[in-house]
């Protein structure tokens, strides 16, 4: 080798490449101390009940959120035992995310972000992503929310968003399932004087009847089958695009865009995580 060739590392066990100091594509994702806000304060709750020993909670929570980022690792998906030592053990970074996830951190993290949302347009939409064969093998999976169509297995992701395309609200499902199967559920934060924009998979009388006992207007597209003539804004409805956007944007992280979990839960949290970056976003 020459003098001027650059120093690629060494290989390490199973092939992959040992370098010296911090990861580039971790320092890049890494969390800052102005990011945390009102995060801060769920997580120290969080250590101090018990459910969670977490020391630092900033290092644990970047620890979570890289392994659904691009990296410079060598297998996609990042598996716990590819993160690197500077998070301490995989087997400890696990079993802790497990342990939030059962106290229900990430919801309430969510929920704190979401607290000062834009209520006044709530918008409604799914996504389906593929189930790659790490995340298929478990018996019933009808349970894990996994589900079989002529793509193969999928899972499908349900969301509420804001004004600004933030998440409000996820959910998960089998990807064969409806759009309308978790509605009620999505829906249950409409405020009076909001306005729901959602596309024609929704268009249901029975969501547009729930809109309106909670005193809010589903500004959704007609079916041309329907008889009955509805009131409906196309000028309003062209926000709709965010919630797509939203989509995009948490699909960046390989965590997400295919699931590698095998327990829903499990992926569920980390389409959370992948959330929470966009609320700490500056």
């Amino acid at each position: 080798m020459s003098a001027s060739a650059p120093d690629r590392g060494r290989p390490g066990r199973r092939g992959r490449i040992d370098k010296k100091g911090p990861i580039p594509g971790i320092v890049r994702l890494a969390l800052k101390h102005s990011q945390l806000g009102s995060v801060g304060r769920q997580l120290t709750d969080g250590a101090r009940a018990g459910y969670c020993r977490a020391r630092r909670p900033k290092t644990f929570l970047q620890a979570g959120t890289r392994g659904g980022a691009e990296h410079e690792l060598s297998l996609a998906g990042a598996p716990w035992r590819d993160l690197p030592e500077a998070f301490g053990p995989y087997t400890t970074c696990y079993n802790r995310f497990v342990r939030w996830r059962r106290a229900g951190v990430w919801g309430r993290i969510i929920d704190a972000l979401a607290a000062s949302q834009d209520a006044a347009v709530q918008m409604n939409d799914t996504s389906i992503v593929r189930v790659h064969q790490h995340g298929a093998c478990i018996t019933r999976n009808q349970r894990q929310s996994i589900g079989r169509s002529r793509g193969g297995l999928t899972s499908k992701i349900h969301a509420v968003v804001d004004s600004n395309g933030l998440p409000v609200l996820l959910a998960l499902s089998p990807g064969e399932a409806h759009d309308v199967r978790l509605a009620g559920k999505l829906l249950s934060r409409l405020k009076a004087g909001s306005i729901l924009l959602a596309d024609r998979g929704y268009n249901a009388d029975w969501i547009r009847e729930l809109a309106m006992k909670k005193g809010a207007w589903a500004n959704i597209p007609p079916k041309s089958n329907r008889t009955d003539p509805i009131c409906f804004s196309p000028h309003l409805y062209r926000a709709r695009n965010r919630v797509e956007r939203f989509f995009n944007r948490i699909k960046q992280c390989r965590r997400v865009a295919t699931r590698y979990d095998r327990l829903a839960a499990n992926y569920l949290a980390f389409v959370q995580l992948a959330s929470i970056r966009l609320w700490l976003r500056p």
